[in-house]
């Protein structure tokens, strides 16, 4: 066999697509966020301001979490020099998760070395734990909470996306003593949109399931403390498992599970992506700690990032930009083609000093390509407003209808 040739082949299929993706070189300047500079592909280098960071309250930037980091370097080092059972677990890991599972309300909580990883661990180990586990997902899930359900090797149904009525269909149709659970989220990424937490939990109690919730793309950024849209919908009590991030709304690295003593027990003793893996450096485990206990202080961040979300809907929406439905902090617009989204992606970049990366195929199902705009505290009305101006010049450009179809 032709080794090069297959691999060679496998890459232009997705450069014909038009999905093959570029890594934008950029270098972040402290305490200037969103502002970063690009180096382009001929080596000068661009101001840009950065318009799709995950890093949503910009806490990666935060003096105090900057500080326990370098405070943690000085007193530990590097790394832990090892796996959690085996020397990796330092102090710093224990305080942070006493922290996080203060946040949820939880008797204990897990690290692990990313959100993937945590979702792939648990969800898998889940069904080692409870053989004959169903688990019932809904269908826009993350792709690590799918990776990890398909892992655990057991059966599974897919619901149809945030639909309670199909979700109960398919609990009253499985086997009433069989272990069930039921897999989903609270903010979904790409559309923006929100969980009922609360109603999903009781169905799933109404015929005996457990619930695993994933907060990812909230915690921080929702609740009176930050502790996520369950904190703030008064249902965290009413979830089994809350997996979350650190990478996030609280600007660091790093995944994690908080539930009751003895799941968190189960899970760390059964799970593979636990057992066999180096454990957080002092610093990352450091400064998500003093993130974390900030953002428990500081709800008028949460308040200023929903309300420059909201600001930056309304100008898409007066400018007529094809603006999807998002109640969240997400602000995706709708481009419909990968080829256009990677072509209005590039002159936003070129041209305008905008980064935004376009969001393809397999992220989002083909045909939904989009640009993924996740405003910070920090971007200012004059940004939103060149943000818009240009997109605005860019749609009639490129050609592309204002409904958000393909160019004529």
């Amino acid at each position: 066999m032709d080794y090069k040739a297959a691999i060679h082949n496998a890459l232009e299929g997705v450069r014909q697509e038009g999905r093959y993706r570029v890594f934008a070189d950029l270098k972040r300047h402290r305490g200037a966020f969103p502002r970063a500079t690009w180096t382009t592909p001929s080596g000068d280098t661009r101001d840009v301001v950065v318009w799709c960071s995950n890093d949503y309250l910009g806490q990666g930037q935060n003096p105090v979490v900057l500080a326990a980091m370098h405070q943690a370097i000085e007193e530990a080092g590097a790394g832990t020099g090892g796996t959690r059972n085996i020397s990796g677990t330092t102090h710093y890991h224990v305080e942070l998760e006493s922290e996080l599972a203060d946040l949820h309300g939880k008797e204990a909580a897990l690290l692990f070395t990313s959100g993937y990883v945590s979702n792939d661990a648990s969800l898998s180990t889940l069904q080692k734990i409870l053989p004959g586990l169903i688990t019932f997902s809904d269908e826009l899930n993350h792709n690590s909470m799918i990776t990890g359900i398909r892992n655990g090797g057991g059966p599974r149904q897919i619901f149809r996306h945030n639909d309670l009525s199909h979700l109960e269909q398919l609990l009253a149709a499985a086997p009433a003593d069989a272990p069930k659970l039921v897999a989903f989220e609270s903010v979904y990424s790409m559309d923006g949109d929100i969980a009922d937490i609360r109603a999903t939990a009781a169905m799933a109690k109404k015929y005996g399931a457990m619930t695993y919730l994933d907060e990812v793309h909230a915690v921080g950024m929702y609740g009176l403390r930050g502790g996520g849209v369950s904190e703030a919908q008064g249902a965290a009590a009413d979830i089994d498992i809350i997996e979350g991030t650190l990478a996030k709304g609280f600007g660091v690295m790093g995944g994690y599970i908080a539930a009751d003593a003895e799941i968190v027990d189960a899970i760390r003793t059964f799970a593979h992506g636990f057992i066999f893996t180096t454990s957080l450096p002092p610093a990352l485990s450091a400064g998500a700690l003093a993130s974390i206990r900030w953002l428990k202080g500081h709800n008028e961040v949460r308040i200023r990032h929903q309300e420059r979300a909201e600001a930056l809907k309304m100008r898409f929406k007066a400018a007529g930009l094809p603006v999807m439905p998002s109640v969240s902090h997400i602000v995706p617009v709708l481009v419909g083609d990968p080829v256009h989204c990677k072509m209005v992606s590039d002159m936003l970049l070129t041209d305008y000093g905008v980064y935004v990366q376009p969001i393809n195929y397999p992220t989002v199902p083909r045909g939904t390509e989009r640009l993924r705009f996740t405003p910070t505290p920090f971007h200012t009305d004059a940004m939103m407003d060149d943000l818009t101006a240009a997109l605005s010049g860019l749609w009639s450009k490129c050609n592309i209808a204002r409904l958000g179809g393909v160019a004529a």
